[in-house]
């Protein structure tokens, strides 16, 4: 039986016949928070995910609907005094907009990683390592549904001046041929599981030529698996889709899912079983992550289950990520310490074929930053990290010491241990700071 898609936002959430059960609490927080967060679920996560009989406690629920305490009571009583008030939409979305930029809405710098080509600002582009090079096609630039703790959530509020979209294939193509070093590009988002077959081998296919050889990975980042698994089942042009992947894996390249899942629910129906079966058949592997999120995964019981539940069903665990510093976090964040604690809890009850995964992981300005602990060194406590990836190579895998802080949730909270000024990698005299990877 073919699922067609059906998607509420805003406009037409009431339309769900589950909203009866909300309370007008629920009610207004959907209406008030979904002004400055963007809001958008679909008939699958509503029918097929979500325990309706117990809304306050489901995860799924807090994964797509808006709740009260994701805004700050201050931004939330605004904006609700504005709505009972029937302000007119040019004020409202003044304020709306100023809430929205005190939301760090552009996290750890990302349009620092936007390269330059003939004096031409590549805004789908973001080069931050050097083989790795990620591209925001822009007709991919939504979602089957909206997570609440997404680090994106600008592309889908009306940002236009911090979105990261690019048309322009051919763009692409050139600054890949004048980069040899770069070996895998992934297409993210957004969702570019939300475009067309033919739009996405519109892409794709030009880098199966000989020419760019010297890409060997593709990647694509998507949440499609866990919001609509029909995308590879039913929808008009699955078997398009599936054979694209078929196409990736015969010319020789590597083909990796990057695949969202945040809760053990997201793998447990037919239809998600049945989709990542139809893609392995094509070759290709798919790897799952997540950050770690209050109020949704924070026990380590859980992460347990779900990565062995993804091995079970051939994927590979991949990253467990620190909730990104921006939008809704102060509903989602979790302490450092705890962040590792939990992973370690996890980590510690799965076979080695779960231990695939690394976290968890910061990605932040300098790189991605990996918690390997606390520890005690030179009768200081200390978080002991190190850089899984870095704008500078010669800084991955060096351990470093910050001083520990209980309530630090991001890098940026976190001060250079045993009385230094500045971390290693900040510290021009040091040698690990030679030349940087730079992309101009």
């Amino acid at each position: 039986m073919n699922k067609i898609l059906k998607t509420y936002g805003l406009h037409n959430y009431g339309e769900i016949p589950q909203m009866a059960s909300l309370s007008e609490k629920d009610r207004e927080a959907i209406e008030v928070v979904g002004r400055v967060l963007p809001f958008k679920t679909n008939n699958y996560v509503v029918d097929e995910l979500i325990d309706w009989s117990d809304i306050e406690n489901d995860p799924i629920f807090t994964l797509n609907f808006p709740r009260k305490e994701m805004l700050s009571q201050k931004h939330y009583n605004v904006v609700n005094k504005l709505l009972q008030a029937h302000t007119d939409k040019k004020e409202l979305a003044e304020v709306v907009n100023k809430i929205r930029f005190s939301l760090n809405p552009n996290p750890a710098g990302q349009e620092h990683n936007v390269p330059v080509m003939n004096n031409i600002k590549l805004k789908g582009i973001q080069h931050k390592y050097p083989e790795t090079v990620l591209f925001f096609p822009s007709q991919g630039q939504t979602c089957h549904a909206y997570c609440t703790f997404c680090f994106r959530w600008p592309q889908f509020s009306g940002m236009s001046g911090l979105k990261f979209a690019m048309k322009e294939a051919d763009l692409l193509l050139q600054y890949l041929r004048s980069k040899k070093q770069v070996t895998d590009i992934l297409f993210t988002g957004g969702d570019p599981m939300t475009m067309n077959a033919s739009s996405l081998a519109a892409y794709i296919e030009p880098l199966l030529k000989p020419e760019f050889n010297h890409i060997r990975t593709i990647r694509i980042g998507t949440k499609s698996l866990a919001y609509w698994p029909y995308r590879f089942l039913t929808d008009i042009d699955s078997e398009e889709i599936t054979g694209l992947f078929g196409k990736i894996v015969s010319s020789g390249k590597n083909l990796s899912i990057q695949a969202h899942f945040n809760h053990p629910v997201e793998l447990s129906t037919e239809a998600v079983k049945n989709a990542i079966a139809r893609i392995r058949s094509t070759g290709a592997q798919i790897r799952t992550q997540s950050p770690l999120l209050r109020n949704i995964n924070d026990k380590p019981d859980l992460w347990a289950q779900m990565w062995r539940k993804q091995v079970d069903l051939g994927c590979i665990p991949y990253y467990m990520f620190v909730a990104r510093d921006t939008g809704s976090k102060q509903f989602f964040e979790v302490p450092l310490e705890r962040c590792w604690t939990i992973f370690r809890r996890a980590y510690r009850q799965v076979s080695g074929l779960c231990r695939t995964v690394r976290g968890p992981s910061m990605s932040d300005h300098p790189g991605k930053i990996q918690v390997l602990g606390v520890a005690e060194v030179k009768g200081e406590k200390v978080f002991v990290l190190r850089f899984l990836q870095a704008r500078n190579p010669l800084w991955v895998d060096i351990p470093f010491f910050a001083v520990y802080d209980p309530k630090a949730t991001w890098f940026n909270q976190l001060k250079p241990a045993f009385g230094e000024e500045k971390f290693f990698f900040q510290d021009k005299s040091k040698v690990f700071t030679t030349k940087p990877f730079m992309f101009e």
